[in-house]
């Protein structure tokens, strides 16, 4: 069995006060922008807060959305960038930043060839909510995506010796007198301040779903909500940004994800994969009351309106085995099992005669391909019949934060004048307006990856240009 991959990051008295860009965050957005840069011929350096990398990154599950993928051929699915750009737009209920929009949805195909070509292969498919068709990339094996991209990417890191620091925080973005973003103040894990000079900055340090001040200050109705975000995902690029003068664009736009295991004190996102491969929502009393595909926004609201607020998912082995990240959940308690629907049922305390009249009627569903209780139409292509059968508990939690930093499809952060902040660039959910008021599950992981190598070349043009 081949040996565990540990990333060390580069000890503290490496640090130098001058690179050619300085990139701050460790998630998918900075490591992506990181490697482009390098590869481009700068030398970028990596600050990272946390003592742990990987940011958010680290808890996506379920994959990465593209259109007109060689993967999707393979799996005999023929696609368009138009669709994927309408059921984006759709989804985020027509707020999305439309320039942002374009380019995401007609580069993420390249992204996942620029993945392939650094040996990160997503040879694998499934569908999320709503999209109508399966593009939603990830590994062979099926893993979660986020650990397996992180850890893939932290090994091309190392490979060309970028430097990554932990435990570097960042306080300020420094301007010089023609308002150019020139260096960074930052406080080292000693306490210790320093200034550390770069050609350009990157943005990349996620959003502010961990932040429950700053949620309830934009969402008052969402103070109390657990969250699924690291507890680094505080909003510190924002702070950054506005003080060096960036305008910022739909903060109130904040996702609850609908699926959350949150019965512990820590809170476990369930991927969307696993109603993608075809599991259900059911009550308490044991019955379905959604199409389980639909968006966030909408099985989010439906499961907050039940007396409860609170659902199982329902789902069989062969979902299971589709699903890895299950495996996890198993491990940490999280799933209830029974080797009959009557048994599970009875450790759910739910009537067993109406949980297995519902899985009876969705199998019915799924083998005529209708589904006339809610009319879903995807994640149908297997049914609930191969026992042992699963639930697991899940309510909503603040998942993702929509809005952010305002910036053009060329990473250019863009300031509350109009203009664009010269030497400052961004990428991934620090950056606000691509997703519009919902964001489909798959198209986080696709925004770091498409925008954190659009955001290391731009920073290459811009480089070059001030030569």
């Amino acid at each position: 069995m081949p040996e565990k991959f540990r990333f060390e990051p580069t000890n503290i008295n490496e640090l130098k006060d001058q690179y050619d860009v300085i990139i701050i965050g460790s998630g998918s957005t900075g490591l992506v922008g990181a490697l482009q840069a390098h590869e481009l011929g700068l030398k970028p350096v990596i600050l990272e807060k946390m003592d742990k990398t990987g940011g958010n990154t680290m808890r996506a599950s379920s994959g990465m959305n593209a259109a007109e993928t060689n993967v999707q051929l393979h799996h005999g699915v023929v696609d368009s960038y138009e669709e994927f750009f309408a059921e984006t737009l759709k989804g985020g209920g027509d707020m999305n930043d439309k320039e942002l929009l374009g380019y995401f949805s007609s580069h993420a195909a390249l992204a996942i060839d620029w993945l392939a070509d650094h040996n990160i292969r997503l040879d694998d498919i499934t569908i999320t909510g709503g999209m109508s068709k399966m593009r939603t990339h990830r590994p062979a094996s099926m893993a979660p995506i986020g650990a397996f991209l992180v850890t893939e990417l932290l090994k091309q890191v190392q490979a060309q010796a970028i430097p990554l620091f932990t435990g570097v925080t960042v306080k300020k973005l420094n301007k010089d007198a023609s308002g150019t973003v020139t260096s960074v103040g930052a406080v080292l894990p000693n306490g210790d301040k320093m200034t550390i000079n770069g050609g350009a900055v990157i943005l990349a340090t996620g959003g502010f779903g961990a932040n429950p001040t700053m949620i309830e200050e934009y969402r008052p109705d969402l103070k109390g909500y657990k969250t699924t975000n690291q507890p680094g995902a505080t909003g510190d690029g924002l702070s950054l940004a506005t003080d060096a003068g960036a305008a910022l664009v739909q903060m109130d736009q904040i996702q609850v994800h609908p699926t959350v295991q949150q019965d512990n004190p820590h809170a476990f996102l369930i991927g969307e994969a696993v109603r993608g491969e075809g599991a259900i929502l059911v009550n308490a009393q044991g019955s379905r009351f959604v199409n389980e595909l639909n968006t966030r926004k909408v099985v989010s609201n439906a499961i907050t309106d039940l007396p409860e607020h609170g659902a199982y998912l329902i789902l069989d082995q062969g979902i299971r085995s589709r699903v890895k990240a299950i495996e996890f959940y198993d491990s940490i308690g999280l799933v209830v099992t029974g080797a009959t629907v009557d048994e599970l049922a009875g450790k759910l305390n739910m009537d067993a005669a109406t949980l297995t009249a519902t899985v009876s009627t969705w199998n019915t569903a799924v083998a005529d391909h209708n589904d006339q209780e809610f009319g879903r139409t995807t994640g149908m292509d297997r049914d609930i019949a191969n026992g042992p059968f699963f639930a697991i508990h899940i309510a909503p939690a603040v998942h993702y934060t929509m809005g952010g930093v305002k910036a053009n499809h060329l990473t250019q952060v863009i300031g509350t004048d109009g203009q664009v902040i010269n030497g400052l660039f961004a990428g991934g959910e620090v950056v606000g307006g691509l997703h519009g008021n919902n964001r489909i599950g798959g198209n986080s992981i696709a925004e770091t990856v498409i925008f954190g190598r659009q955001a290391g070349e731009q920073v290459f043009n811009y480089i070059n240009k001030q030569k």
